[in-house]
């Protein structure tokens, strides 16, 4: 149960950090503006986090099953995206998703 959560934690981590990051982006007019932006740093370190909780769920899991799971971060970010940026979630979005769902639950067995 700890190494699900962790890698639901590891996924939404990473789908936080490029939501940061584009938030961020969506801000920057020049390199001053880029260093200046606290959004930029945030993503980057929710990124480091996310990378770090991989390479502790490597000590669990194999590596053919821990990197398609990360696909889950997919997932994450159309949520995101579609909330907080006003993004569309389409049909095929949604069989994207149900493929990857489907995926996971296969590698996880």
């Amino acid at each position: 149960m700890m190494i699900a959560l962790g890698v639901l934690a590891m996924t939404l981590i990473g789908a936080l950090g490029a939501f940061c990051l584009k938030a961020g982006m969506d801000r920057v007019d020049g390199l001053a503006s880029l260093l200046r932006n606290p959004r930029i740093y945030l993503g980057g370190g929710l990124y480091f986090t996310g990378a770090c909780l991989n390479i502790w769920l490597l000590r669990y899991l194999d590596y053919s099953v821990l990197f398609p799971m990360g696909a889950v971060t997919y997932i994450w970010s159309m949520a995101l995206s579609a909330a907080f940026l006003g993004e569309r979630i389409t049909g095929r979005k949604l069989a994207g998703v149900a493929a990857i769902v489907v995926g996971v639950f296969i590698l996880s067995r």
